[in-house]
């Protein structure tokens, strides 16, 4: 009897409340259907409780299963307004592109037309674009210089002069008169060869319906650390699933468009194989960029990321790398991250240059965040 109500209940919506109280999956479960069927007895219309699609894509997913979710879909392009949009791509080339509208088409993808694909991954193309132009050359010249650079020397090239060094060293050679400094020793770095990679860097993607903004950032910045013949860089997204998708890293718009946003997610999966891609600890750096809502083992979740940090390898979690602002988030698990040494905090795109190139020289990084007035979980 309690099973038949609840079914009931879920079908009435929010108005049958009487008729049976709601677990918590089943309150979102309600809450994804009366953002598409609308409250009250359901019916059609949207009524006032017009999802952020992209999240709701994400919660439909991860609350129902696959033969429902294609159902549902299908319905969001009916009532959203999306139908036209997606068939469309006369009407899609002149949306205005924002990383939400790329969340959105990644999560309808294969709802998604032959003749509208094309002009979709244009319109993805084009934030792909925006965000290499604001960030991708600051992060390439911030990881070479953190990287190419090892022992200090006397006879630097003179790309390679560390000048607040230099001038330290000659202070003693300063002439009021000419309120100047003679320069007799250059002080400076001896770059190593770039024959072969000298750090290694993974990038774990949370791939759920919430981390689409996310997600967009990797996927850009992940592009360019692998253009630095000096950085070995592997990216991997996951839900449930575990998809190692290096192999693509040369085009953004592809390995956007070959992830999956939404459903469940299992980080600890995740973790488990990014241990397997590692073979230098001391010269790797783990970036797990997740909001922590783990649906697998938390307690093998923390001891895989100890036995990491054990070793020598460099590990941050990003709960987002996004500009919206704070995310949400598991605090307990970001504590318990922190605590064994995976400071987690939150970054904005604009930043993230800098703190690769902290984590690469192997700084501290809860001070960084601290000193960059980000604050750490603990």
């Amino acid at each position: 009897m309690s099973e038949r109500l609840r079914r009931w209940r879920l079908l009435l919506g929010p108005s049958a409340e009487e008729i049976s109280a709601l677990g918590e999956d089943d309150q979102h479960r309600d809450a994804a259907l009366t953002g598409l069927y609308g409250g009250g007895e359901r019916g059609a219309g949207l009524g006032g409780s017009q999802p952020q699609l992209h999240r709701w894509l994400g919660d439909v997913r991860k609350y129902f299963p696959t033969s429902v979710v294609q159902v549902m879909q299908r319905d969001a392009v009916e009532k959203l307004g999306l139908k036209q949009l997606l068939l469309e791509p006369e009407l899609l080339a002149t949306v205005e592109p924002d990383v939400n509208l790329v969340g959105t088409l990644l999560s309808l993808s294969q709802a998604i037309p032959a003749r509208t694909r094309e002009t979709a991954k244009a319109v993805v193309r084009k934030v792909v674009e925006d965000v290499e132009r604001r960030i991708a050359d600051r992060l390439v010249e911030a990881v070479r210089g953190a990287v190419d650079r090892s022992q200090r020397t006397r006879r630097p090239q003179l790309a390679d002069v560390d000048w607040n060094a230099t001038i330290r060293a000659n202070l003693k050679n300063y002439q009021p008169q000419h309120a100047t400094v003679v320069v007799e020793d250059l002080v400076g770095y001896r770059r190593r060869s770039r024959t072969a990679a000298l750090r290694d860097v993974v990038l774990l993607v949370d791939q759920s319906g919430s981390m689409a903004e996310s997600l967009v950032h990797a996927a850009v910045l992940g592009s360019a650390m692998a253009s630095i013949r000096s950085l070995s860089t592997k990216l991997v997204v996951f839900d449930t699933e575990v998809v190692d998708l290096t192999d693509q890293l040369s085009d953004p718009v592809d390995v956007l468009f070959s992830a999956q946003l939404g459903g469940g997610t299992d980080i600890n999966r995740a973790v488990a194989y990014g241990q397997t891609l590692i073979s230098r600890p001391t010269d790797t750096t783990v970036v797990l960029i997740t909001d922590l809502y783990e649906g697998g083992s938390e307690h093998e979740l923390q001891r895989r990321v100890r036995e990491m940090v054990a070793s020598g390898v460099t590990v941050v979690v990003l709960l987002a790398l996004s500009d919206s602002g704070t995310p949400s988030y598991d605090h307990e698990l970001a504590a318990k991250l922190s605590a064994i040494g995976a400071p987690a905090f939150a970054c904005t795109p604009d930043r993230f240059p800098e703190l690769m190139a902290a984590a690469l020289r192997k700084d501290d990084l809860t001070a960084w965040a601290e000193d960059e007035g980000i604050a750490v979980r603990r």
